[in-house]
């Protein structure tokens, strides 16, 4: 198997960077300004990459590691990309029961990469998640906003490739 976690490049445009400087300045110096800067950070690039947590480091004249703390604290910030397909398996209690740990597994072996990573192409991203909310459809994945349940692991090479 290929190396397990890939890792993008930071893409970051010079208009990207503008915008963000301007999140910056208008917080700048404000009380509590790392959580809304992040969040339009987030927005602006889509992911917080180490070196946009810099720029918002330097700019807010706060340290790098309290930039981080917050950003990897809380379940809203990605610092990894996201893939233009981004592929959830469910590990909740009714699909783990109904193999959930075999689909996942399946997408993994298929798309060569771990929860959590993304393709060398960006096309697709992984992450395991608690629930779905379709319990009665278990074990359960989802593919951007398309749910697939009642899932097999000899059907995941075919759900995958409609997305190639």
């Amino acid at each position: 198997m290929p190396n397990c976690k890939t890792v993008i490049p930071y893409a970051g445009t010079p208009e990207q960077e503008a915008r963000l400087q301007a999140v910056i300045a208008a917080h700048k110096g404000q009380p509590g300004a790392t959580m809304p800067v992040l969040q339009q950070a987030q927005e602006i690039f889509g992911y917080l990459p180490e070196e946009v947590q810099i720029m918002v480091a330097e700019g807010l004249d706060i340290p790098l590691s309290e930039v981080y703390g917050v950003a990897s604290f809380y379940a809203q910030f990605a610092m990894n990309p996201k893939g233009k397909y981004q592929i959830s398996v469910c590990l909740g209690t009714a699909c783990y029961v109904k193999g959930a740990a075999d689909i996942l597994s399946a997408v993994e072996e298929h798309l060569h990469i771990k929860p959590g990573s993304i393709t060398p192409d960006g096309k697709f991203s992984l992450d395991a998640c608690r629930c779905v909310g379709a319990c009665g459809l278990a074990p359960v994945m989802m593919v951007g906003n398309d749910v697939y349940g009642r899932l097999t692991p000899d059907q995941i090479p075919g759900i995958l490739d409609k997305y190639e």
